[in-house]
C-alpha cells in the first residue's frame, strides 16, 4: 500500500456519523484533529475506539484519522468503532472473520423513540387519577 493512499470507512450510530481514514504509519489516532484521550475523556469510549485495531492486531502499525459529527460522545464512539472496522476490512479482507466474531461489523440499529403528542416523552404519560 502506498504511503499517501488512504482507505475510507464510514460508521454510524444513533445520530452520529464517523468518516474514518486509515493508512500505514506509526499508530497515530486523531479524532477531529485531537488525541483520543482528549476527545473521549471516559475510558469506555477510548476502549471502543481501539477495539477494532486490537482485534485485527494492527495497533501501532496504522494511522487513523477520524472526522466525527452529530449525536453525542457515546454515539460517536460507536460510530468510530464501526468505521475503523469497515476500513480495516478494505485494507485486508482476512481481518473479516476476527472482526465479525467480536461483533464489530454489526451496525447498532437502536434509535431514540420519538415523543408522542399528549405525553411527557416517548413513553411517559400523565399520572392516572382514579378519584
Amino acid at each position: 500500500m502506498a504511503e499517501d493512499k488512504y482507505i475510507w470507512g464510514t460508521g454510524r450510530r444513533k445520530n452520529a456519523l464517523a468518516r474514518v481514514r486509515i493508512c500505514t504509519g506509526t499508530g497515530e489516532v486523531k479524532i477531529n484533529g485531537r488525541e483520543v484521550e482528549e476527545y473521549f475523556p471516559r475510558l469506555v469510549w477510548q476502549t471502543q475506539v481501539y477495539q477494532a485495531l486490537k482485534t485485527a492486531g494492527v495497533e501501532g502499525r496504522v494511522d487513523v484519522f477520524v472526522n466525527a459529527s452529530g449525536g453525542g460522545l457515546t454515539g460517536q464512539a460507536g460510530a468510530v468503532k464501526l468505521g475503523i472496522a469497515r476500513a480495516l476490512i478494505k485494507l485486508n479482507p482476512d481481518f473479516r472473520s476476527a472482526l465479525k466474531k467480536e461483533g464489530l461489523l454489526t451496525r447498532d440499529p437502536r434509535m431514540v423513540e420519538r415523543k408522542k403528542f399528549g405525553q411527557k416523552g416517548a413513553r411517559g404519560k400523565r399520572q392516572y387519577s382514579k378519584r
